[in-house]
């Protein structure tokens, strides 16, 4: 049942995606019905948070084992005593998954108020506190040690300092104010530092701010299951063509156990700085990373032979990861995407320059795997079949561990060609609330069995180049 309205899109970009999703291959598959109501369940879904927290274990300074009692303690302590399972996944052996508590109903509404920008609210919805920079008006007598009620400005319409917004605001739930409203709004400029601390969220997550942070890594489960598909070893060398901000970087340095190469690129400085802090926080050596655009990155002269960084010459890298930038429509929670049109089709010409560039870059045997946080079709599937028709020495290749459902129709793939993509749909299952008794009358196996699906919009295909042509 949802608690939140649907994602609402401009209206180009909704009659775009109503077209996607009710494309012919799609209508004669399934009916028109049937694909209706899973395009309205997605819509759905897209405005709610994932039912469960997904954390990496950096298990090249420690195990999985030692990990998981750490974090059931960190988050005991969190929850005063509330007993939230932390379970390991079977196919994801660096993972821990800890379900999502909410959407609580019953919560009581204070008469202080504060709203907060839109990208703050999501990031509340799923564990964290309110800092300063988040927080665009308060109620008029807001001092330090309130309580109240925290709101998210879906619509970005709140004027920063009002004392008051009638516009469309969703409750996000109460919290106790660390500032007052004077010290919120300071006329020598804005402050830094935790505004509200959350008490009382509708969902009720795990705040991770300095908890074991050389140790865990907050990432989607897609997000991680792309590194095990692409499979790195020991000793190889790896591009990383888009690698902000290093989550999938720092992780395919740990599956080669820091040994090898782990090229990582990304086009802003600020961005590669990140990726830089990230490997070392996580203890990780040989990650190199380069402030360079990813469509550049193939070299048509000779190079140097100490050059350590981009452009590469052909053939150079034995793996290479392109997750692609995209449109992000498969983030969760969104409950107003505010992107036009042009700018959502803009992005598959720009995959498919970086694509190319990918492509020259492998050596022939070598794995290339693509993916996106969208659940568009022309920067997924209609990519891989751009692809396969571009590049006669790509060929689709076999994904594990495979735990997404199989690609959408409507790009003209095969049967066979859709059943090697994985695409995640968060749709795939029912949009339900957890609570306590809920999770204590689960299976274990039917809470994994439902993260996997719960989780973000996500594509993963791929490739095995088979020859140097």
């Amino acid at each position: 049942m949802s608690f939140f309205p649907k994602i609402s899109f401009q209206y180009e970009v909704e009659e775009y995606l109503t077209k996607v999703f009710r494309n012919k291959e799609l209508i004669t598959a399934l009916g028109t019905q049937e694909a209706e109501d899973k395009y309205q369940s997605l819509l759905s879904h897209l405005s709610h948070p994932p039912g469960f927290t997904t954390v990496r274990v950096n298990t090249h300074l420690a195990s999985v084992k030692h990990v998981k009692k750490l974090l059931f303690e960190e988050i005991e302590k969190q929850f005063k005593g509330l007993c939230v399972p932390v379970l390991e996944h079977p196919k994801l052996q660096d993972i821990l998954l800890i379900p999502v508590v909410g959407p609580r109903r019953d919560l009581k509404k204070h008469a202080s108020e504060v709203i907060v920008g839109a990208q703050c609210g999501y990031a509340v919805l799923r564990g964290a506190h309110v800092y300063v920079p988040g927080i665009v008006s308060t109620s008029r007598f807001v001092k330090a040690g309130d309580l109240v009620s925290v709101y998210s400005d879906i619509e970005g319409k709140c004027k920063r300092g009002a004392k008051e917004f009638d516009g469309v605001k969703v409750f996000l739930g109460n919290g106790i104010s660390e500032l007052s409203r004077s010290e919120i709004f300071s006329s020598t400029g804005p402050l830094k530092g935790l505004g509200i601390r959350m008490i009382e969220p509708v969902y009720l997550s795990p705040s991770f701010d300095n908890v074991l942070s050389s140790h865990l890594f907050l990432q989607n489960l897609p997000s991680v299951v792309v590194s095990h598909v692409l499979n790195p070893q020991p000793g190889e060398k790896i591009l990383d063509m888009c690698a902000a901000p290093g989550g999938k970087t720092t992780h395919l340095a740990t599956l080669m156990h820091d040994q090898g190469e782990v090229i990582a690129m990304d086009k802003i400085a600020n961005k590669v700085k990140k990726i830089k802090q990230n490997a070392e926080l996580l203890q990780l050596n040989c990650i190199k990373a380069f402030c360079y655009d990813g469509t550049r990155a193939l070299s048509v002269e000779k190079r140097e032979d100490k050059q350590e960084g981009p452009p590469f010459l052909p053939e150079s890298f034995d793996r290479i990861l392109l997750d692609a930038p995209c449109s992000g429509m498969g983030q969760r929670p969104n409950m107003a995407y505010s992107s036009t049109l042009k700018e959502v089709t803009s992005y598959q010409p720009l995959q498919r320059k970086l694509f190319s560039v990918a492509v020259k870059l492998l050596k022939p045997g070598g794995v290339l795997v693509y993916s996106t946080c969208t659940i568009t079709l022309s920067e997924n599937e209609e990519q891989v079949a751009w692809a396969l028709k571009t590049f006669p020495c790509l060929q689709l290749h076999p994904q594990e561990p495979h735990i997404g459902g199989e690609g959408m129709k409507g790009a003209g793939l095969s049967l066979d060609q859709l059943k090697l993509l994985q695409r995640f749909d968060p749709s795939a299952v029912t949009l339900q609330g957890m609570d306590i008794n809920y999770l204590q009358d689960s299976r274990e196996d039917d809470l994994i069995s439902l993260a996997n699906k719960d989780c973000i919009g996500f594509f993963i295909a791929k490739f095995i180049k088979s020859n140097s042509k």
